[in-house]
């Protein structure tokens, strides 16, 4: 039997490697449109690996991150692939954050993640430089190349198929044929790990979508080398409730440097890295969605407060001083930037939780965002799961 896995990103990669250790010797081809694996979501995020602490205690975010981390490390380990458990700190810095900080320590606990209230005192001995009246220790949190760890799950596998886009996938009988440009594809089932087209291949099977993909843009700095002393490892804010992302933080990267970031500003292309990238095509399916306007009416001001942060290094600079108050605008250097496949409700809600289809032989995996990469050979355990009566 053959299975077909659409997209070369890190889900896709862990999804066909433990395909493999459950069914060794049965086929898998994956299907990358790009020139190599892992080259958006995958191979241009802060290469965190995260312990579960934020997630609803009890969803497949917080279930999958938590055995997902454990999984990770012991594949890196034995493939020699750079990694650190380093831990993080969560600070409030002013008093009104430290219900919420106490609720995400609460919700730590219940996941099963190792974590501890501190003080200011405790604070400025794991990060002298950072501001706060109370934190959060994360002492498991680690860094880890995942740029790395694609290359290696790639080599791994039979076979993957670079440059060859999805035109269309369909069930004929008892099997799943997948068009591309680089030819048909025939398997017994087939899974959409498509990441920020996931979206458009679930459509291309004949199904309505259920969320639509809006790219949001992260955009990075990095801290300059005179200016590195005054991040020890991970320093990440209290996240704001009433916005969907987590704000601008710091993280020491397994390959050197400290990035700083990321602001969350509406990309114009699914593959939109830089301000000027603009596809009309990709822009007009954001614009032309109700779910879209009805985000930007809950989070206009917020959105707005992003917008000005990615064309002033000074206003992002002063969003890294809530936290580290010596960093100064004349610190950063720009860093690439990554761009979010964030599922969108109509209703205007982000989607929250890994949101994963199955339809009769094909497995569409419809919204990954973060810990999608610390979470992915335990999704990939559990799309193979589901796989299972499939190809019995």
């Amino acid at each position: 039997m053959t299975l077909l896995i659409v997209g070369g990103g890190i889900v896709g990669l862990a999804t066909a490697y433990r395909f493999t250790e459950r069914f060794p010797g049965e086929k898998v081809i994956v299907l990358e449109k790009e020139a190599g694996v892992g080259r958006h979501q995958s191979g241009r995020n802060s290469g965190v690996l995260h312990s579960g602490i934020y997630y609803k205690p009890g969803s497949l975010k917080a279930e999958s991150c938590r055995r997902g981390k454990r999984m990770m490390e012991e594949f890196c380990a034995r493939e020699g692939i750079r990694h650190e458990i380093c831990g993080k700190v969560i600070v409030a810095v002013e008093q009104r954050e430290i219900p919420i900080l106490e609720a995400i320590h609460a919700r730590g606990h219940a996941n099963g993640v190792d974590c501890a209230l501190v003080g200011p005192e405790r604070l400025r001995e794991l990060e002298p430089h950072a501001a706060g009246v109370k934190a959060i220790h994360v002492p498991e949190t680690g860094i880890v190349d995942y740029p790395a760890v694609c290359e290696r799950l790639a080599a791994r596998l039979p076979e993957v198929v670079t440059g060859a886009e999805v035109l269309a996938l369909r069930t004929q009988g008892a099997e799943v044929v997948v068009e591309t440009t680089r030819g048909t594809y025939t398997g017994r089932a087939a899974v959409n790990c498509a990441g920020l087209h996931s979206d458009r291949v679930l459509q291309r099977s004949g199904l309505t979508r259920p969320a639509r993909i809006v790219p949001f843009r992260g955009e990075y700095f990095s801290l300059r080398t005179e200016a590195r002393h005054l991040v020890r490892n991970l320093i990440y804010p209290v996240p704001d409730p009433s916005f969907p992302f987590l704000g601008v933080h710091f993280t020491r990267m397994i390959r050197g440097g400290i990035e700083c970031g990321p602001n969350a500003v509406l990309a114009f292309a699914r593959e939109g890295y830089t301000r000027t990238t603009v596809r009309l095509g990709d822009l007009w399916d954001t614009l032309s969605y109700g779910g879209f306007w009805r985000l930007a009416a809950r989070h206009g001001r917020t959105g707005a407060a992003e917008m000005w942060r990615s064309f002033s290094r000074g206003a992002f600079a002063r969003a890294l001083q809530r936290l580290v108050p010596e960093v100064r605008a004349e610190h950063l250097e720009p860093a690439p930037a990554g761009v979010r496949a964030q599922a969108l409700a109509p209703d205007g809600l982000l989607v929250d939780d890994f949101l994963i289809r199955t339809e009769g032989r094909i497995v569409h995996v419809c919204n990954a965002p973060s810990p999608a990469a610390t979470s992915s050979l335990a999704i990939g355990e559990a799309i193979v799961d589901r796989l299972v009566p499939v190809l019995a």
